[in-house]
């Protein structure tokens, strides 16, 4: 220090000096905050409903989309995402036979922004929003782009079914006698199960039925949501899609009944639109197909789950429903896009009689269950599930086993197993028709 320096002028130089260290230790802090979102994951969904492109990521994005004619795209503008080999690499993740979406890609528009352009295969009706983190997943752009002729449910019924339309249009009265008991039934899924008795016509000796019996089925999950996963890696969804297909097969074959699957693929189906399909067609029954999982691997057997108005008849059952009733989190729900339906649905208060017979037709499903599986519970099980709340059609969620216990696990994958679970429902179904013959209904109404 300078003899003529006053001793302060010192003290403010070494002030400053720690000063400038401070802000230089500090400010890579900062920039680090700053940085640039990164697109993780980018996973899509092809189904003839709708498609869905998700883009995990792991900040705050800003966007805006549009849409452009000459040929059909959708248009979105990402702001301040980085642009990286997830998004370069974007056109190889679509499949040349997606139903609705043709070319996909993404470049640097201009400086800050990335440009992701949706080549369309026909008009649709999109919808972008984002998803906060749920599940195995972190923050998701979701585009979901649907198609503006969406397939026709009744049509899908009906595909492939020339009798169907005549049946739907006979005028007679639904008769359908006990089946026989099964005589020397063998372990052969294809001869556990007799065709039921039905009252002919003397004239055509045909079934003699005055509608289709419609029955729904939901497999559980799907896209997005994977529901629960085995230690040998099985996807809930996969097996459910599969059970939900052998069981379609073996309804189709029946003369008196036709089965619709709320989806026929891997994707996902909010849980008020599965409700929504089985009324559009007025079925007759909705059967929900899951399979369980427990914190403990030595959990087992099969359990038949109903609606209830009074909570939960168990634990379980009641953080059953609160699992299930999470998939539209996980998978993916637009909450800005609100459904009056779902909400009518939910404060329907007149359905003790639907309850009620959801609980007759969960009894034969169980106890016809019970002859290829252990029962977790003997007993029909309720809570709130909101896949079960359609106010005016018996429905049921049918947990086939516990994909948890690894022995299950391998039984679920066998084919064999896949369809004795499938001839078991039905004929839990036909017990069900047989002592509760369904009642008349509007030809061809749609519910919308």
């Amino acid at each position: 220090m300078s003899k003529h320096a006053h001793p302060s002028h010192g003290r403010r130089q070494l002030l400053r000096y720690a000063g400038a260290s401070l802000i230089l230790s500090v400010t890579p802090l900062a920039g680090a905050a700053a940085r640039q979102p990164s697109v993780l994951a980018v996973r899509i969904w092809p189904a003839a409903d709708y498609t869905r492109v998700t883009l995990e990521h792991d900040g705050h994005l800003k966007f805006n989309h549009f849409t452009v004619e000459n040929p059909d795209r959708l248009v979105v503008d990402i702001e301040g995402v980085e642009f990286n080999s997830v998004l370069d690499s974007i056109a190889n993740k679509l499949t040349t036979d997606d139903p609705n979406i043709k070319l996909l890609r993404a470049g640097r528009f201009k400086p800050g922004v990335v440009r992701l352009v949706m080549e369309l295969k026909g008009k649709v009706n999109p919808q972008v929003f984002t998803l906060e983190p749920a599940g195995e997943y972190g923050r998701r752009l979701v585009l979901d782009v649907y198609p503006v002729n969406p397939p026709d449910p009744m049509l899908a019924l009906l595909e492939g079914r020339k009798d169907a339309l005549e049946q739907l249009t006979e005028e007679h009265d639904f008769q359908i006698a006990e089946n026989r008991p099964d005589r020397g039934a063998t372990n052969n899924p294809e001869k556990s199960i007799e065709a039921p008795e039905v009252h002919t016509s003397k004239k055509s000796a045909k079934p003699v039925v005055d509608r289709m019996v419609t029955i729904t089925l939901d497999p559980g999950h799907g896209g997005e949501d994977p529901g629960a996963i085995g230690k040998r890696g099985t996807y809930e969804k996969n097996v459910t899609l599969e059970v939900a297909r052998r069981l379609k097969a073996r309804i189709d074959a029946e003369p008196n009944m036709r089965a619709v699957l709320t989806r026929n693929s891997d994707f996902f189906v909010p849980l008020n639109m599965r409700v929504q399909k089985a009324r559009r067609i007025q079925s007759d029954l909705f059967l929900s197909i899951h399979a369980d999982a427990w914190i403990r691997p030595d959990a087992k057997g099969s359990s038949v789950f109903v609606l209830s108005e009074r909570g939960a008849s168990s634990t379980q059952a009641r953080l059953l429903a609160q699992k299930e009733n999470q998939a539209d989190l996980i998978g993916g729900v637009n909450l800005g896009n609100k459904d009056l339906f779902l909400a009518r649905t939910l404060l329907d208060l007149s359905q003790t009689a639907t309850i009620n017979d959801s609980l007759k037709l969960g009894k034969y499903l169980l106890g016809e269950l019970g002859t290829i599986n252990t029962l977790h519970k003997a007993h029909v099980e309720q809570a709130g599930f909101a896949v079960l709340k359609a106010p005016d059609i018996p429905s049921a969620l049918i947990e086939t086993a516990f994909i948890s216990n690894p022995e299950e696990e391998r039984r679920l994958n066998d084919d064999a197993y896949q369809e004795k679970l499938a001839g078991a429902i039905v004929r839990g179904i036909r017990q069900y028709f047989i002592k509760h013959p369904p009642g008349p209904k509007s030809k061809l109404a749609i519910v919308s």
